[in-house]
């Protein structure tokens, strides 16, 4: 293919990779000024740009179905798929699912915030956060490439005008606080912003599910954390139950405010857990179901030290974590009416790298904080958010019985279309909004373009309304300057959905290749012996957030992902919201 010159109206001298013209995943390349090539290279596509596609892609175009075809499809007519769900077709499909996800996520990964272009310090340096589509090159014209103004829209505008809410709006599926302060605790441990580093930096090694919130990110911290006795963690025992290890007993790194005395500190493995009772309700159970498997590993192998009971039940609990997050939460979070399963066997007989390095869409994209509340109700009283806040003493007055009880009854907060996050929660989304802009993200129509999806026309098609549509017209002048993170979040929402297709389709992929590319869904580990055998391995097998729960407290509530079922009626879900 020869070197392009891009006929532009504007001047020479701007970088044509502005345009974005590569399409289909084609690579630009630049060469002197205006000159560029489109690599091709198994896009399926051939041409200037990447345009034209090859017979088999054809092909393979007809009879694939579209995203909002197969969504469709697998979130209605639940008399069919309760049929295949009993039988072999079931794995068939989920097979399908986790691998035309999966291979939507570049492995090894090709750039990050440094390099625009593949490089060896792009794969190997995993203190950076990896990225799908490489910055905005720095000599765009605008911020967005070539579209929109020299100038983007003051992010505490966006925030204000777009995010902020007037009145609760809640989640169409039902989903409930118990899932809320779940995906804050569970994404922690891979969401570490290392700002003091710089833009795009991780903060530790960890680029994947490996309960570093519980165990800690260091060696250092993992060491003060535990017992060494029995392969168990620290703890202290209040009113006859479990509880995490104050930070006198386990002197690591919290972020308390000094109001909170520090014998009502509690030690965790991620330091930021102590922010609402939530989090700490978590990592008790959590530490308590570390310490539990670590008694059924010694009962069936006495002879084993401190050392490998710990690092056996550490499998465990990510295997756990893993089971639960893709049967419990990704299955509330699809509405399918397939029944998702985790079987890492069903990935065997196809090409898989099991390796996973968390990339800063995935972080950007997450920002689910419209899930919050505007009070939060636990028994029979309600607390502000400055209440609420720091609290430590809530988890100890209530007990983690009573908190799992009053979140899995209380609504959460509908994510899509906006206007939905807590006055009190503007800063984070603001914050995200510069971060996103120091990071050079290309624009939300490019990602749609990178994963699948047709780029919208308008503002109008991107919003389902026309108030909103003209405000962002006015803001951003092009729907193809729009900013990643207000599309996923502004997107109007699939039907009766949180959120909207851009965040499934784009976030799915991220999820389920980061969930099944952990080293334990590996055949070299995936096997018995890796878990202490047939006990352990089952443990993981049959793990499931109600019985993770309820095997570690007195008496069992009602746990699930959303509200039951009685409190879905409005009049019930309205009285649920004050």
């Amino acid at each position: 293919m020869g070197i392009i010159s891009l006929s532009v109206q504007a001047s020479a001298l701007v970088n044509p990779c502005c345009y974005y013209p590569c399409q289909h995943k084609g690579i630009c390349v630049r060469f002197e000024l205006d000159n560029y090539q489109c690599d091709c290279t198994r896009t399926g596509y051939y041409g200037t740009n990447c345009t034209i596609p090859e017979w088999w892609t054809k092909l393979h175009e007809f009879f694939h179905p579209s995203p909002a075809f197969s969504h469709y499809v697998l979130t209605r007519f639940k008399w069919f798929w309760d049929i295949i769900n009993a039988t072999f077709i079931r794995d068939t499909i989920v097979r399908l699912v986790l691998t035309v996800r999966s291979n939507l996520i570049p492995s090894p990964p090709t750039y990050n915030s440094a390099y625009g272009y593949v490089s060896w310090e792009a794969y190997s340096n995993v203190s950076y956060f990896t990225r799908i589509l490489p910055p905005v090159p720095h000599d765009c014209p605008t911020p967005m490439g070539t579209k929109g103004s020299k100038k983007l829209p003051d992010p505490s505008l966006l925030v204000e005008t777009f995010l902020k809410r007037e009145d609760f709006i809640p989640d169409p599926q039902g989903t409930n606080l118990l899932f809320a302060f779940f995906a804050q605790h569970f994404t922690h441990q891979f969401f570490k912003t290392y700002g003091r580093m710089g833009r795009g930096y991780i903060k530790g090694f960890g680029h994947g599910v490996d309960l570093s919130h519980v165990y800690g990110d260091t060696l250092e911290r993992q060491h003060t954390l535990r017992l060494f006795k029995d392969g168990k963690l620290k703890y202290q025992v209040i009113k006859g139950e479990v509880y995490p290890p104050s930070v006198v007993e386990a002197p690591v790194y919290m972020i308390y405010p000094d109001r909170v005395p520090i014998e009502k500190q509690f030690a965790i493995g991620q330091e930021v857990f102590g922010l609402v009772p939530g989090l700490i309700m978590y990592a008790t159970i959590w530490l308590r179901e570390h310490n539990r498997v670590c008694d059924v590993l010694k009962e069936e192998h006495p002879t084993w030290d401190d050392e490998q009971l710990f690092q056996t039940a550490r499998l465990i609990l990510i295997g756990e974590t893993i089971k639960i997050v893709i049967e419990d939460y990704v299955q509330h979070l699809s509405g399918y009416y397939l029944k998702l399963k985790f079987d890492p066997e069903l990935l065997f007989g196809v090409q898989f790298q099991y390796r996973n390095r968390i990339a800063v869409e995935f972080n950007q994209l997450y920002h689910w904080h419209p899930l919050m509340p505007d009070k939060f109700n636990i028994v029979q009283h309600q607390f502000n958010y400055s209440s609420f806040l720091f609290n430590t003493s809530m988890v100890l007055d209530y007990g983690v019985e009573a908190l799992v009880e009053s979140f899995t009854n209380q609504i959460a907060g509908k994510i899509g279309g906006g206007r939905n996050l807590h006055p009190s929660l503007l800063n984070v989304a603001e914050g995200v909004i510069e971060e996103s802009r120091k990071l050079r993200l290309q624009p939300f129509n490019e990602y749609r373009k990178r994963f699948g999806l047709k780029p919208y026309t308008s503002f109008k098609d991107f919003t389902g309304e026309e108030k909103m549509a003209a405000q962002l017209e006015d803001l951003y002048g092009d729907i193809d300057a729009l900013e990643f993170y207000l599309g996923v979040m502004l997107e109007k929402p699939n039907p009766n959905s949180i959120f909207g297709e851009s965040m499934v389709e784009i976030g799915a992929p991220f999820s389920l290749k980061g969930l099944m590319g952990n080293p334990i869904c590996s055949p070299e580990y995936w096997k018995p012996s890796t878990f202490g055998g047939e006990t352990g391995f089952n443990i993981v097998k049959t793990a499931s957030i109600q019985k993770l729960v309820c095997l570690n407290v007195k008496k069992c509530p009602f746990v699930a992902f959303h509200v039951p079922n009685f409190l879905k009626s409005p009049k019930l879900k309205k009285s649920n919201e004050l």
